[in-house]
């Protein structure tokens, strides 16, 4: 079965789950990227700026966040998957790749076998950063806690302000997307597949409280059981959070992956934090 591909212009104006930043007109390469628990794509928008245009760059925003506030939740890991395929199938002409932040690399593995079971291509490479493998990672039951164990958690792996977290208002919003996402993340029962047959990079921060240096390099056998192909370990110095203050290497490790000529010429972001 062939994947069909409408216009990719239409596809984006109608899916409330994409967001871009650069022009893609000139693209050779998409690069998919699905954030953390809590998160939005708005985490992904400085990427942009770092990217040659040879690469598109497409972020996910589920529901319950930002623009897509009052946009109903879904129900569950399945659920987000379908959505989010829907979504990016259109747009999947060209090589891609997949990255995801903590919940965002599950999510990105489960996508990677819906669009292969809908019959597009399989990335050209999965980008799962933070997070243990499918089937290996440690769940809890956070999503059932009460605000101030949630509040806690986000403190812990860093990540929200301060002054977000003292803000009620603020610490209202943010803590009900992160019990949304937490439940789905906590309830994920990945199914027994063949492996993939796409390169999986596992990147973590060094002193991530979640997937540090050492339990990375240990743990990192979980996702080389997930694909046939090359596993590889990037560590960089940081914590769960550790691709913000160190989003330009990061970006430079995806495009030396995705194809090493995109490093020639890419852009550079201002040193902020």
């Amino acid at each position: 079965m062939t994947a069909p591909f409408p216009s990719r212009a239409s596809a984006r104006a109608g899916s409330p789950w994409l967001r871009r930043w650069n022009d893609g007109a000139a693209s050779r390469f998409t690069l998919i990227c699905l954030p953390h628990a809590g998160g939005s794509a708005t985490f992904y928008r400085p990427w942009a700026a770092l990217l040659p245009r040879e690469v598109e760059l497409l972020a996910i925003q589920y529901p319950g966040r930002e623009d897509r506030l009052e946009d109903p939740e879904v129900t569950g890991m399945g659920e987000l998957v379908n959505a989010v395929a829907d979504a990016v199938l259109p747009l999947l002409d060209r090589p891609y790749a997949l990255f995801g932040h903590s919940m965002g690399s599950a999510v990105g593995w489960e996508l990677a076998h819906e669009l292969h079971h809908r019959g597009a291509p399989l990335p050209r490479r999965l980008f799962a950063s933070g997070r243990a493998a499918p089937g290996t990672a440690v769940t809890g039951q956070l999503h059932r806690q009460d605000d101030a164990v949630l509040g806690a958690e986000l403190a812990r792996l860093g990540g929200t302000s301060r002054e977000v977290l003292d803000d009620p208002a603020l610490r209202a919003l943010i803590l009900k997307a992160v019990r949304h996402d937490y439940r789905i993340i906590e309830t994920h029962r990945p199914a027994d597949r063949p492996p993939l047959t796409c390169p999986v990079h596992v990147l973590t921060g060094s002193a991530d409280p979640e997937l540090g240096e050492r339990r990375c390099r240990e743990r990192a056998g979980g996702w080389a059981d997930l694909t046939t192909a090359r596993t590889e370990v990037c560590v960089f110095p940081g914590d769960h959070f550790y691709l913000t203050p160190r989003r330009r290497e990061v970006a430079a490790t995806v495009l030396r992956r995705m194809d090493p000529s995109l490093t020639t010429g890419a852009r550079t972001w201002p040193s902020t934090p």
